[in-house]
């Protein structure tokens, strides 16, 4: 009677499917991120106040109604990001609506009348970048995860 026996596996093969895998996974990264920022940055076009007017700065500059709409982007950011996370930024910019602060968050506020200062006032914010992304947070990861889903899925096909 035999005492045991002796079987090898030749697992090459199958540990080059996981590295191809790991690849696969990888390159979804920043597809899956840039679904979950297009939510959020649709939501914060949608959420933006736009003026019925413009407003006069103290140069006599005037800024034109929709002026923070139009400069809401989404960008990829290198800097903080790794191959295992991409990171979107989805924000206003700055030198084109130097103002965006302002109402995201509030500000005071004094008018000069015709008798001189007159005292100032809480202009409340309007918050369009923090209230889309409490409200869309839960839709920004099922985009993702339906990115990664897909392409995972994809993935694992190619390797039958």
């Amino acid at each position: 009677m035999a005492d045991g026996f002796t079987m090898s596996f030749d697992a090459s093969g199958l540990m080059a499917e996981f590295d191809q895998l790991d690849l696969d996974a990888r390159e979804l990264v920043r597809p899956a991120a840039q679904a979950g920022a297009q939510v959020f940055y649709d939501e914060v076009l949608r959420r933006v106040p736009v003026a019925a007017t413009g407003h006069k700065r103290k140069g006599g500059r005037v800024i034109p109604p929709g002026t923070l709409k139009g400069s809401i982007y989404q960008a990829y950011s290198a800097d903080h990001s790794t191959p295992q996370a991409a990171t979107y930024h989805v924000s206003w910019n700055a030198r084109k609506a130097p103002h965006g602060h302002l109402i995201e968050n509030g500000h005071w506020t004094k008018v000069v009348g015709k008798n001189g200062p007159l005292k100032p006032h809480w202009v409340p914010a309007q918050p369009f970048i923090r209230s889309s992304y409490d409200a869309r947070v839960a839709a920004a990861e099922k985009a993702a995860s339906d990115v990664l889903d897909k392409g995972l899925a994809d993935a694992l096909e190619k390797l039958r």
